[in-house]
């Protein structure tokens, strides 16, 4: 295929590491995302017995997923099961993965216009002050430990 994502994907073979994120929906990451994927992992696939990969090199991925859940939440709801399926993918084609969950993001800026009765705002914007800070340092530091360990 070529298309205006075929030169990003060529810039890729000259990475040092690929950080991906996404927003979860439904329990998994975006239509959007998981086709993007698609396009970043298959080429490198090689259906032999070790599960090759034409990929010249191993490179650090990382995958940063966003949610609305509680971490309890994702894990009784199965979301893991679905992220190991995607970091399986990177592994393979690209060598190791590390993820980041962050969990129980505030998803609205003004709670009252919408139907969320589940979630109590001054809750919500309480944890986002206090973990939002703490989640931005640990993607920093994914990207700092993938530059420092290339």
């Amino acid at each position: 295929m070529n298309d205006d994502l075929t030169p990003i994907l060529e810039k890729i073979e000259s990475v040092d590491a690929i950080i991906l994120g996404s927003p979860i929906y439904m329990g998994t990451a975006t239509g959007e995302m998981r086709s993007f994927m698609e396009r970043l992992v298959f080429p490198y696939v090689v259906y032999d017995g070790n599960y090759s990969s034409l990929f010249k090199r191993k490179i650090p991925t990382g995958f940063i997923y966003t949610m609305n859940a509680t971490e309890s939440q994702m894990e009784e709801r199965g979301y893991v099961q679905s992220f190991e399926l995607a970091e399986m993918m990177l592994v393979r084609a690209f060598g190791k993965v590390e993820s980041l969950y962050v969990t129980d993001t505030y998803q609205f800026d003004d709670y009252s216009k919408y139907v969320a009765s589940a979630f109590d705002p001054e809750k919500k914007a309480a944890t986002r002050k206090k973990v939002f800070p703490q989640d931005c340092e640990k993607a920093c530091n994914m990207g700092m430990r993938f530059v420092k360990d290339n």
